[in-house]
């Protein structure tokens, strides 16, 4: 009820005017009162609703929120001497440990953001170089290496050992690699890609064939479910890991060599391709039905493209510089500028707030372009000590255990003396233990395999049984469960008073 026309209409005195008033003044009076909203004959009105309380809180910090500040130039910049000036390679990558990989000429080099560090990894001979593609695995420790004479290597970055050695199947330079779990995915000059299940020595488990000209960008996306490829014959594929026979989608329109590729991390349907000298666009397709969104031309070769993982925005790396653009309205927010050359690659950091940039002019540029690291109100928790088989499920023991010790010839354990834990030899022994209240237990898969006291492997259906004391300070306690083929199960447990063994 508008309570302030209603004491106007009450109290007003409606008394004709007497005198004449001229068209032009009625049409000014009838104007007027439309606008202040007076020609109202009812006191009742209905209006809209009046906004939440939380609605309009979320528009004052919106509306108070400051803009984010870009830096137009480049935070750091590291010479990298040798760097191939290529635009179908893929030299550069940021692993999930921080450490950045880049290849100079013939050698892979490791930089450390955490400490500044450089280290060679390799240097390969003239028979096998240059390094042509680099990509870590989602551990930060296995690199994956491409090379000009149709190799792949696999290195342990952290013991800097060779793992193995892929060859046989690409006879030319394999120029784009893509981890996907334990699959390495491999993409060369000859047209094909194959699927590598690096846990196995054998052939590739799956081939696609689409592409007629090199494979200069691959992509999987973060479900693992689907790869996107991208060739020189102007093509990008859709691949499904679940069929290998054919293409989901061939996703025609650029016209010149599609390297640059990435998926939406907030919309997983979602894909950006980059065209080369001759497209000089940026498309984006829906994965599911095959079809362009929309397409920018962005003037110049696209190399490259990155998307933030906080805020829908879009990073392209194309001549000389990088822009960054809000999707989906595509308005260019910021140019940087810093390269005197092409750029060729660019890799994003763990925290997904720095990008470097590696180009012709042989510098590596840190952007500090996507804002701050995102945090939380939670408070961190420091990293726990590595345990034995952290990995495997734990249950919680909310009883007392009293356990017999049953320790079967050929398997560790270990006994226990006040307070702490230690190992004994591998001698059968039997003895009563006590209690274990409020502890963790890791049940291990059965069939255990042990080595006998003649050297020759036994395979046992045994079950171990990790316990740790929380109210003692020392070493994990072991016990062992024997599955007996009558049925029964006897705990294994061993107890030692003052640091002597009971042994059987």
């Amino acid at each position: 009820m508008d309570f302030d026309y209603a004491h106007l209409a009450l109290m007003e005195e409606r008394e004709e005017e007497e005198e004449e008033v001229s068209s032009s003044r009625k049409a000014y009076r009838k104007q007027l009162a439309e606008t202040m909203g007076l020609n109202r004959t009812r006191i009742l009105a209905f209006t809209n609703k009046p906004p939440s309380t939380s609605s309009l809180h979320h528009q004052h910090q919106h509306q108070h929120q400051p803009p984010r500040r870009i830096p137009q130039r480049p935070e750091r910049t590291l010479d990298a001497p040798g760097l191939v000036d290529d635009f179908y390679l893929n030299v550069l990558d940021w692993s999930s440990a921080n450490v950045l990989a880049v290849a100079l000429a013939n050698s892979v080099c490791l930089w450390d953001a955490s400490t500044a560090s450089v280290t060679t990894l390799v240097t390969y001979g003239e028979d096998q170089g240059p390094v042509t593609s680099l990509n870590w695995a989602h551990d930060g420790i296995n690199l994956g290496v491409g090379l000009n004479n149709g190799q792949v290597h696999i290195w342990d970055c952290v013991t800097k050992t060779l793992l193995r050695t892929l060859q046989g199947f690409h006879h030319t330079r394999v120029g784009s690699l893509a981890w996907n779990t334990h699959i390495l995915t491999t993409g060369g000059m000859d047209g094909r890609i194959f699927n590598n299940d690096v846990r196995f020595m054998s052939y590739p488990v799956s081939t696609y064939k689409g592409h007629t000209q090199e494979v200069c960008g691959l992509k999987w996306s973060a479900s693992g479910q689907q790869l996107a490829s991208g060739g020189n014959d102007r093509l990008v594929h859709i691949w499904d890991r679940s069929t290998c026979t054919q293409w989901l989608h061939r996703l025609r329109g650029h016209t010149s060599a599609v390297k640059a590729l990435a998926w939406c991390p907030f919309q997983s349907d979602l894909l950006a391709s980059g065209g080369g000298a001759e497209d000089r666009k940026i498309k984006f397709w829906n994965t599911r039905t095959g079809a362009c969104l929309n397409s920018l031309d962005t003037a110049s070769q696209v190399s490259s493209l990155l998307w933030s993982n906080n805020q829908r925005e879009l990073l392209c790396s194309h001549g000389s510089q990088l822009t960054l653009w809000k999707y989906p309205s595509m308005v260019k927010m910021a140019e940087l500028s810093g390269h005197t050359s092409r750029v060729l690659s660019m890799a994003q950091s763990p925290d997904g707030c720095t990008v470097v940039s590696a180009a012709g002019d042989e510098n590596l540029c840190f952007w500090n372009v996507f804002g701050l690291p995102h945090t939380t109100a939670k408070k961190t928790v420091p990293k726990a000590a590595h345990e034995p088989f952290s990995h495997v499920p734990r249950i919680r023991v909310k009883a007392p255990i009293p356990a017999r010790l049953v320790c079967k010839r050929g398997f560790h354990y270990r006994t226990c003396k006040t307070g702490t834990w230690q190992a004994t030899s591998n001698r059968g022994c039997d003895a009563r233990s006590s209690s274990v209240i409020g502890s963790d237990v890791v049940l291990l898969p059965q069939n255990y395999i042990g080595i006998g006291g003649s050297g020759r492997k036994q395979t046992t259906d045994v079950a171990r049984v990790i316990f740790r004391e929380k109210h003692k300070v020392g070493e994990p306690s072991e016990t062992t469960v024997t599955n007996e083929p009558d049925g029964k199960s006897e705990y294994a447990h061993s107890q030692d008073q003052h640091g002597a063994g009971v042994h059987g």
